[in-house]
């Protein structure tokens, strides 16, 4: 692309080296979880919620745990104050539940702000201003100083109308557009509103490093992170949080390198939904912790029902590839990732270890409350003996012999390929029966009777083919050998008899039984037939009449 040389770096890194966050493995504690879904996701939206919606999806948040959920800028629409006054009015809020507001450090908004959180338990007032380098220069065109005493003003004012109204609201501030602002500058900002403050340990403020755009690759934020965790004034009584957006793709790992970093809160919301391309999505984030055996102390264990809430409470759609919660995101439709798959659920059906380590699935899709059948194992043209096998088995309770289920992947893939569609379960079971399953054309057997003779067994099969009825007596060794010499002496039929299953059908109510029956052509191939009645003789005559009839 030609115009490249237009851009160039817009970061700073820190005075000096932070590293300490690459020596740590993993995010081994949940952070205090922020939703800003009612207000930095909702003013992300083509058509913001209207009152009932947002009353509703804050309920969802409360269901789901969160204890501190931004409501929304008060002082910006009439709309946003009404939504807060109805949730203190009709005392919509847990007493557990922090609600926190939006202000920037301009005097009257803060005053509406303070104006629209009366009565309300448990209040965190969020205060922000610009301190880039760009926002400095081309918005503002104020120097350091100015900005930094617009900073301060907006937090003597809290503290101010907090003592005012005998409230013991928590405060928070943000050097908004972080990312673009000197870490040495956003430092001093920080402190001098601490120092307004005086944090103490029952009473925390919160600073918020937001990447209100993504300017660099994740360990840079980290780095800058780490500089102001080791740097800040007050240290063990403030809670350093974050609030990644995702220009860069880069959300989710700017959130856990951060937690790395230091920082002890994350502010996201579901799905990261947000402003362009949104917000870090705290679904990905907590179940990245959940994956690694670390309590994320939020409950996803409803995914579907969140994902339609979500859906029908903004009007986006959730994407099919999104991480733990996508409609494809548990799905295998490769043969090989289904057959490994479908071992390791034999495996740990048998092994019962500890830990869950089943190939392809970083988390049980039990967990999420997805199902193995509809959700995991699905069949295309791309798909094999595995997965057609596993899905026959566990939600029909048939247990192919292998090379049989090899037959049966390669006839639903055939299907599969000449629809151009995939197969569902119940169309892989319809399969499964019309192909090898009690199949009585052009051969059928109309009745057999056995006698034991001479010490082995003697049968008398009645038969049809193309029509034609005809008796036949021969002997065997048991009775479905018996049954195979009478046929092969009739009709000259060349095969032979290798492969014999059965077992009881546990899934039926009238005690079946079905067999399952391979035979090797003279060019070496196999054919399968498949037989189901109460009577397991029958089965396995049907069974042997099927893989005649598919030879």
């Amino acid at each position: 692309m030609k115009n490249c040389s237009k851009y160039k770096r817009q970061y700073f890194m820190p005075p000096v080296t932070c590293m300490k966050w690459a020596e740590k493995e993993y995010v081994d504690k949940a952070p205090v979880w922020c939703s800003v879904d009612l207000r930095d996701g909702n003013q992300a939206l083509v058509i913001p919620m209207n009152l009932e919606q947002k009353v509703e999806f804050f309920k969802l948040l409360v269901d789901i745990g969160f204890k501190e959920i931004e409501v929304g800028f008060p002082a910006a629409s009439e709309t946003e104050y009404t939504f807060l006054r109805k949730l203190i009015e009709e005392d919509l809020i847990p007493d557990d539940v922090t609600v926190q507001v939006l202000t920037q450090a301009r005097e009257h908004i803060i005053k509406k702000t303070f104006e629209a959180v009366k009565g309300a338990k448990n209040v965190i007032v969020h205060v922000y201003n610009s301190t880039s380098v760009a926002q400095r220069e081309q918005v503002f065109k104020k120097s350091k100083e100015e900005i930094l005493q617009i900073a301060v003003e907006g937090a003597k004012l809290l503290k101010q109308l907090t003592e005012e109204a005998g409230e013991n609201y928590r405060f928070e501030y943000s050097p908004e557009s972080f990312t673009g602002t000197e870490p040495e500058y956003a430092l001093e900002v920080c402190n001098a509103v601490l120092d307004i403050w005086q944090p103490t340990a029952d009473r925390k403020p919160i600073i918020n490093l937001p990447v209100t755009v993504e300017h660099s690759m994740p360990h840079v934020y980290a780095s800058q992170v780490e500089y102001i965790c080791e740097n800040l004034k007050y240290r063990e009584n403030v809670i350093v949080s974050l609030h990644p957006h995702n220009d860069r793709g880069c959300g989710v790992a700017d959130s856990e390198m951060g937690l790395l970093a230091g920082a002890d809160r994350i502010e996201g919301t579901l799905f990261g939904n947000g402003e362009r391309t949104g917000n870090v999505d705290i679904i990905t984030l907590a179940l990245n912790m959940y994956s690694q055996g670390v309590e994320p102390n939020l409950d996803f264990t409803d995914m579907s029902a969140i994902c339609e809430k979500y859906e029908e409470f903004t009007g986006m759609k959730i994407s099919e590839r999104s991480p733990y919660c996508g409609a494809l995101v548990f799905a295998a439709f490769s043969g090989s990732h289904q057959d490994a798959i479908a071992k390791g659920m034999h495996w740990l059906d048998e092994k019962k270890p500890e830990h869950w380590t089943v190939p392809y699935l970083p988390i049980d899709p039990k967990d999420v409350g997805r199902n193995y059948d509809a959700d995991v194992i699905r069949i295309n043209s791309q798909s094999g003996k595995g997965g057609v096998g596993y899905i026959l088995e566990t939600k029909y309770g048939l247990n192919l012999p292998a090379k049989m289920r090899e037959a049966m992947g390669y006839t639903a893939k055939a299907v599969s390929d000449h629809t151009q569609k995939e197969l569902l379960p119940d169309q892989i079971f319809e399969l499964f029966k019309k192909t090898f399953e009690n199949v009585t054309s052009p051969l059928e057997i109309c009745s057999v009777h056995f006698q034991q003779k001479d010490g082995g067994i003697t049968s008398q099969v009645t038969s049809s083919f193309n029509g034609r009825e005809v008796t036949t007596e021969a002997a065997g060794n048991g009775r479905l050998n018996a049954v195979s010499n009478a046929l092969k002496k009739e009709y000259g039929f060349q095969y032979d008899l290798i492969t014999y299953q059965e077992h009881a059908l546990e899934q039926s109510s009238s005690s079946k039984a079905i067999a399952y029956v391979g035979i090797r052509k003279p060019d070496g191939s196999l054919a399968w037939g498949a037989g189901v009645d109460s009577d397991i003789i029958r089965a396995s005559i049907d069974a042997l009449v099927t893989a005649i009839n598919n030879r």
